[in-house]
Parts: structure tokens; C-alpha cells; sequence
């Protein structure tokens, strides 16, 4: 009996670690981030403001503003930023100069346990960073018609999910995948992802009740996110929906052809600014 009882022990303890290392190795696909900033606001030349947010559950937030030109008809236009799942808001001020030059103002915003923002990074906890930044343009004097949810990667499904839950103007998705689970299949083809998968990001299956103009943004040469996401995002949206094809790696579209990323955003916002 004394042999059988250690045996059960055994089988316990190594099912615990097992269940342990299995969700530290999801974690650590899903989020990377950064502590450190690579560079402030101040690179890009013109006036910005250095934030700290509150989350509905407390947590406080870092994020960046930068007001559109006063001369731009878009000015009255706001685009959050949802980024991906490495680094940090510092490592992205090329997407923003891109955003900028379309006339809009940009708020960046790092989910909680990136830079300089407090907590740990889950699910949940980046889509209440999301209402965070959206509920911070609305008391700037933005109406959440005028919000556009950017998506970067990861950063899409957050996106998306903010217009499920917030009132949006539109939704850009660059880069982004159907779902966790149908990505980690791909990427790791030996395990049973669908099966052990906690973190879901289920982005198809939630644009089929966002109900605002869409836009996607993807490249044929993604070798991360292939881009039959992008093609089965489009499919499970509603209409007004375009997907507007860009160039490079999963990381590198506005180094491969920034001027084709800033016309499909241009181009979106012009349908936005005429659509009745």
C-alpha cells in the first residue's frame, strides 16, 4: 500500500510540473515584453505627452499622445494603438510617424508588464489596457465614433475585442492571426495547441459581431502570420471590409514600402470621412 501511495505522489507531482511548464511555455510565446525604452516621443520631432493610465481593475498604465496638425481635417480623428506582443511602445514610433502623416491624432498605449506600465500581461488584462486608452480619448473630448482601434499582430485581436466592447469609428488589423490556437498549430505542429490552449486572442471568431469598417492590412511575404489569416479574417467580417495587401516581413512593412502602408490608411480614412 506504502508503494502505491508513493507511486499516486509521483504521478501528482509529476502532472503538476508537467501542467506548470506547459503554461509557462504558452506564456512566453504569447508575450515578450520589454522594460526598457528604446527611445522617448521626443524622436519624433514634435510635441507629444508622456501618460499614466488606470485600468478599470486598478492597474496603471504608461502610454504616449501625439495630437494630429492643426491644420489637418482629420484632427478631430484618434487612432489607439494596440501593439504586438514584443517590446514595448518605444520600439514603435515609425508606426506612428506613418499614422501621423495620414492627419490623425495617435495614443500608444503598453498593455500592463510592458515598459513602463505596472502588472503582467494576460488576456484580459490587455483588453481592460484597451478600454483604458479608448475611455482616455473620450475624456480628451474624442467621440468614440471618431476612435479608429489599430491592431498591430497580437495588438488585433485587442483591437478587436475594443470594438466589441467600446464604441469605435473603424478597425485596422495589420498583420494580425485568426486565433492563438490556430497560429501555435502551425508554429509547433508536434503539440496538441488546440487542446491545451488557455490564451485564445480569438479574432475570427469576433469579427462576425464587430460592426464597424474594417481594414487589413497584410503581406503575401509574412512568414510569421501567414496570410491566409488575413484572407479568413476578411471572410468572417461584416461589410464595409477591405483588405489592403502590403510588402515585407512580419516586421518590416514600413522598411520594405512605407509609402503603399500609408495609402491603405489613407485610403481607409477617406471611405471613413465619406461613407454616409
Amino acid at each position: 500500500m506504502f508503494g502505491v501511495s508513493r507511486i499516486l505522489a509521483g504521478i501528482v507531482v509529476l502532472s503538476t510540473l508537467l501542467f506548470i511548464m506547459l503554461r509557462w511555455f504558452e506564456y512566453r510565446q504569447v508575450y515578450h515584453p520589454y522594460r526598457d525604452w528604446a527611445e522617448t516621443g521626443h524622436a519624433l520631432g514634435r510635441p507629444w505627452e508622456d501618460l499614466r493610465l488606470r485600468a478599470s481593475d486598478g492597474v496603471e498604465l504608461n502610454a504616449w499622445f501625439f495630437a494630429a496638425n492643426t491644420n489637418s481635417p482629420r484632427q478631430h480623428l484618434a487612432v489607439v494603438v494596440c501593439h504586438g506582443n514584443g517590446g514595448n511602445i518605444s520600439h514603435r514610433l515609425g508606426l506612428y510617424e506613418a499614422l501621423l502623416a495620414t492627419g490623425v491624432a495617435v495614443l500608444a498605449f503598453d498593455y500592463r508588464g510592458y515598459g513602463q506600465s505596472a502588472g503582467r500581461a494576460s488576456e484580459e488584462g490587455t483588453y481592460l489596457d484597451a478600454q483604458a486608452a479608448h475611455a482616455w480619448l473620450r475624456e480628451r473630448g474624442f467621440a468614440g465614433s471618431n476612435i479608429i482601434a489599430f491592431g498591430e499582430s497580437l495588438g488585433g485581436a485587442v483591437a478587436t475585442e475594443l470594438a466589441r466592447r467600446e464604441t469605435v469609428g473603424g478597425l485596422v488589423l495589420q498583420s494580425t492571426f485568426t486565433s492563438v490556437p490556430d497560429l501555435g498549430a502551425e508554429l509547433f505542429p508536434f503539440l496538441p495547441v488546440r487542446w491545451l490552449a488557455t490564451i485564445r486572442y480569438d479574432t475570427h471568431r469576433k469579427l462576425a459581431k464587430v460592426r464597424v469598417p474594417l481594414l487589413i492590412l497584410h503581406s503575401r511575404e509574412d512568414r510569421l502570420i501567414p496570410f491566409h489569416h488575413a484572407q479568413q479574417n476578411l471572410t468572417a467580417a461584416n461589410e464595409p471590409k477591405r483588405l489592403w495587401e502590403i510588402a515585407g516581413d512580419h516586421n518590416d512593412a514600413l522598411d520594405a514600402d512605407r509609402s503603399r502602408f500609408v495609402a491603405g490608411l489613407d485610403t481607409f480614412l477617406a471611405e471613413l470621412l465619406t461613407a454616409p
